[in-house]
């Protein structure tokens, strides 16, 4: 089978936050027999723009992401929020290239999805012994449909999932949603790290870096739970 080559859509937090997490994905997806290429010219997709209720800023991200990854055959984040940004908002934001907006949205997907779904890839040859339990992050899982890679790919590398409690529920962060209602986003989080601190889990694993950057600083500051982890970063731990 030839080597298929995909963009790495890098995502702000990655690139600005957890760049550690963005050379994971990269390690990842090589070893699921992909060719990775990184477009320098890419920046925001436009989530915190369209979240904040500005829609005029989000289309101007999401014509330049246009204009970036338009030739690309596949892109690839190691977020599902971002990847439903793109999927999900832009055929709307940008109706003038609504036919090229739908196109890169069907090229475009979420790491564990990527691997699993479309390159049919369920073990990447990561060696782990470690139990983790699992955030399903909420446009991953409710825009995405993802839930099942994350999964497939932490049992093939030998993690023990020990399901927490709503592990579908809120974790609380939402963009600005953290930033608007700050009660109600502490007491999500708070519930969630509950939720993984009464399993015997060394890790919370998720595919967002947004949820598990909210849910570190709370643990950071309560003194609860195991720590969060991008799946990327646990798994590429575990590769030779």
């Amino acid at each position: 089978m030839s080597q298929q080559s995909v963009a790495l859509f890098v995502t702000c937090v990655a690139d600005q936050c957890f760049p550690d997490t963005a050379f994971a994905t990269v390690r990842l997806l090589e070893a699921a027999g992909a060719r990775v290429e990184f477009p320098e010219a890419q920046t925001c997709c436009g989530q915190p723009a369209i979240t904040a209720g500005e829609p005029d800023a989000a289309a101007r991200l999401a014509r330049h992401h246009l204009d970036v990854f338009g030739a690309y055959d596949a892109v690839v984040a190691p977020s599902g929020s971002c990847a439903a940004m793109v999927r999900h908002h832009y055929a709307r934001l940008v109706p003038e290239r609504r036919e090229q907006a739908e196109a890169l949205a069907a090229r475009t997907f979420e790491l564990t999805d990527y691997i699993v779904n479309t390159l049919g890839v369920t073990d990447i040859g990561a060696r782990l012994d470690v139990d983790v339990t699992v955030h399903d992050a909420c446009h991953g899982l409710r825009l995405l449909g993802v839930g099942a890679p994350l999964r497939i790919l932490l049992a093939a590398a030998g993690v023990r999932v020990h399901e927490m409690t709503e592990a579908d529920t809120c974790c609380g962060f939402g963009g600005v949603f953290a930033m608007s209602y700050p009660e109600v986003s502490t007491a999500l989080a708070d519930d969630k790290l509950g939720h993984a601190a009464a399993t015997p889990a060394r890790y919370l694993v998720s595919t967002d870096l947004a949820c598990l950057m909210h849910l570190d600083g709370r643990r950071q500051r309560i003194g609860a739970g195991p720590q969060p982890i991008h799946v990327a970063d646990l798994l590429a731990a575990g590769l030779a």
